[in-house]
């Protein structure tokens, strides 16, 4: 699958190992929440970045301690219907000022590829024949806001007062 970050597609370094039973003794790893406090002091000795996978029943204040050791947050999608990962991406760059790759994953539809954009993702996980071109749809599908987010775009509200 292709991952759609910041606008371009790249490789990804990140090896999801959120569903193993034991880690690989090197490489860039992305880890389960459980895998991860379980592993935290070792992990924090090896020399290869690593991340972590949250469902949408799993809070960032279970990370908030520990952002600045984790290169990647991947928030998951499970269904259309549940957004609470657009709650955690705010939470996650507003509160807690989170500024590595935040990563949406699971059901990403190219619809909802720009709010997720204005809530804080950069990296997205998406079933697409042509993500760069999905991207491309998604970006340039709203030319006006109403909430101000922390992407920093003018709002309407904004824009009437000046």
């Amino acid at each position: 699958m292709p991952l759609l970050k910041n606008g371009t597609l790249e490789n990804d370094p990140f090896i999801d190992v959120s569903g193993e039973d034991t880690l690989p003794a090197s490489g860039s790893l992305l880890l389960s929440l459980a895998q991860w406090q379980a592993h935290k002091d070792e992990l924090a000795a090896r020399p290869d970045a690593f991340g972590v996978v949250l469902r949408s029943d799993e809070k960032p204040e279970n990370i908030a301690d520990s952002l600045d050791q984790l290169a990647v947050i991947a928030l998951d999608f499970p269904a259309f219907g549940d957004g609470r990962a657009y709650s955690y991406a705010r939470l996650l760059r507003d509160q807690y000022g989170y500024k590595g790759e935040l990563r949406a994953v699971g059901d990403v539809l190219l619809e909802q590829l720009h709010f997720m954009h204005r809530v804080g993702f950069n990296a997205f996980q998406i079933k697409s024949g042509d993500a760069l071109k999905d991207w491309e749809i998604a970006a340039a599908d709203v030319s006006v806001w109403y909430q101000p987010t922390g992407d920093g775009r003018t709002t309407v509200l904004q824009k009437r007062h000046k």
